[in-house]
């Protein structure tokens, strides 16, 4: 048995011996030499620089300094740039306007030779030759739509009613007496309507301007302070109307025309804390008359009512309020 591994361990010895005999052989064999060929040779193309390549200084080149490298564009001469030129808006020409005495008379004058369709109307209606019911009716429904109101109206008619039936009226001149009296009688003579402007004390006179939606107080606020300059008297304006929008924006160009200065505030805010710094700003300033001008409401509505109390307790911590 022992002979028998000895031969086969000698064998694959062999067996090695020729397998490495061999493949040395195959090594050490030399390639036949290529043929000479006219075909040039191919060689790879260069390289494509990347990005910054060109930027980079030859390496033989001296290193420089930050402070000796110069800015690119440096050495010319740099191109003043003018900003466009934005046109203002020209400030509104203050307008002068005439003592209130000569345009009161003016106006009075215009109101004298003026026949609008209320006079007319009542005059062409009293004058029928029999004023029966429906005569009647014409000329209440005529008053209505001139908003006398509903109360004076019925009072103006039967009063009216009483007198023409009692000294039988007719001719237009008797007729326009008649209506010119039963109105002053229904208006009343012994009102005072004097708007107070002036304040005792040295603090300007302070005017608040109130009433319900569409009533022209903005409006009118801006005429009382064209009249009051143009007897002589400087205003300053409270834009305390600050639910409407632009109502600042229209009562500072009331104010601009005749050279009052309007005090506003943002859109939404307290209107009494505006009304409290345009009393303010008028003491400053040394205003003679302070006019407040504030939002439309109702009577009905309580809040409301109540933010307009507010208005005037802020106001009276400068001095009392001298007109409403």
């Amino acid at each position: 048995m022992e002979i028998v591994i000895l031969v086969v361990v000698i064998a694959l010895v062999a067996v090695g011996l020729i397998s490495g005999l061999v493949v040395g052989s195959r090594k050490k064999k030399k390639l036949p030499p290529e043929a000479p060929s006219s075909t040039p040779t191919l060689t790879a193309p260069p390289a494509e620089p990347h990005v910054g390549d060109e930027a980079e200084a030859p390496h033989d080149e001296p290193r420089r300094t930050i402070e000796e490298v110069g800015l690119p564009g440096a050495t010319e001469t740099p191109v003043a740039v003018e900003d466009p030129v934005v046109a203002e808006p020209p400030a509104p020409a203050i307008e002068i306007p005439e003592p209130s005495a000569g345009r009161l008379i003016r106006l009075r004058a215009r109101l004298a030779r003026s026949q609008n369709s209320l006079g007319k109307g009542l005059l062409t209606l009293l004058s029928r030759e029999h004023l029966d019911e429906e005569t009647w009716e014409e000329i209440e429904e005529t008053l209505l739509i001139a908003d006398v109101g509903v109360a004076p109206t019925q009072e103006l008619v039967e009063r009216l009613r009483e007198r023409v039936r009692v000294l039988g009226t007719r001719t237009p001149e008797e007729l326009r007496t008649l209506l010119k009296e039963e109105l002053v009688t229904l208006l009343g003579t012994d009102f005072d309507r004097a708007v107070k402007t002036e304040s005792g004390l040295d603090t300007p006179a302070v005017v608040m301007v109130v009433g319900v939606n569409g009533t022209g107080k903005t409006t009118t606020t801006g005429k009382l302070a064209r009249v009051l300059i143009a007897d002589g008297r400087s205003v300053v304006l409270g834009a305390a109307d600050t639910f409407r929008a632009a109502a600042a924006d229209q009562l500072q160009t009331w104010g601009e025309r005749v050279g009052a200065r309007t005090v506003r505030g943002p859109e939404g805010g307290d209107p009494a804390s505006i009304a409290f710094d345009a009393v303010k700003e008028g003491i400053a300033e040394g205003a003679d008359v302070v006019l407040i001008d504030t939002a439309g409401r109702l009577h009905t509505k309580t809040g409301l009512m109540d933010e307009l109390g507010k208005v005037k307790r802020v106001v009276e911590k400068h001095g009392p309020l001298d007109e409403v």
